[in-house]
């Protein structure tokens, strides 16, 4: 199982958001390439970056610090955010280092976009499902729609996507534990990879996920609030999924 440090990216600086408040921001670093050389020597093998403005706005907006950033490291990464168009999924994936594009919002509005975009680049198209009180939330978690994430990931799990990150959004960026439940009724609920989003607050709730079968675990505020060790996370998980 991956822990997978999260980079998010807000006017081109690391920020964590609290419960995905775009105005509830705190600013970790003003250099998200250094970040990503850290989580790098930490032992790192995949690293999840996410355009928070791209998100919202529905256009990547922080693409040049994005390059810089896969242009400074070796580790792959997983990008998210912003990302509507097929265009965007092949400029994306011509730039070597990033592994995996992330959909989000155009995943629940146009499923045959994502039926596309599979087709196209087998093997590089994961879902962000993103939900609050188990519905699905979108356009930057703005957006409470009336789907039940478990339902969207039954739906999109037939057109070829190769994984499911799943975020519990109440959680996000509270450092209270992640949601294990909705977490392992997702794992349950369908045949393809997921990884876990949101709250992990200590190695103690990578523990929590044993006997879950999930691809990875995110790790993001209490990475930079030094409530979890990356080493420490990526030793803990090994030993869980022994």
């Amino acid at each position: 199982m991956l822990i997978i440090p999260a980079i998010d990216i807000k006017n081109g600086k690391c920020v964590r958001l609290t419960q995905g408040r775009m105005d509830a921001e705190t600013v970790y670093s003003e250099n998200p390439v250094e970040i990503a050389k850290r989580w790098e020597e930490s032992g790192a093998r995949l690293i999840h970056l996410v355009d928070l403005d791209g998100a919202v706005e529905g256009i990547p907006k922080n693409q040049e610090i994005i390059k810089k950033i896969v242009g400074s490291i070796k580790t792959p990464v997983e990008i998210g955010g912003g990302i509507r168009d097929l265009q965007v999924v092949r400029d994306y994936l011509g730039i070597k280092g990033i592994q995996r594009i992330i959909i989000g919002t155009v995943a629940q509005e146009n499923p045959s976009f994502v039926e596309k975009a599979c087709k196209m680049f087998p093997g590089s198209i994961a879902v962000g499902i993103d939900a609050i009180d188990g519905a699905v939330a979108t356009r930057g978690w703005v957006k409470v729609t009336q789907e039940m994430a478990v339902d969207l990931a039954k739906r999109l799990e037939g057109l070829g996507v190769c994984c499911i990150i799943y975020t519990d959004i109440s959680r996000d960026g509270m450092l209270t534990g992640p949601n294990v439940k909705a977490t392992k009724e997702m794992a349950h609920a369908v045949n393809i990879p997921v990884v876990a989003s949101g709250g992990m607050s200590s190695v103690k709730d990578i523990e929590s996920f044993k006997g879950v079968n999930l691809e990875g675990i995110i790790i993001g505020k209490a990475l930079y609030t030094g409530e979890i060790n990356l080493r420490e996370a990526i030793t803990v998980a090994e030993a869980v999924h022994r």
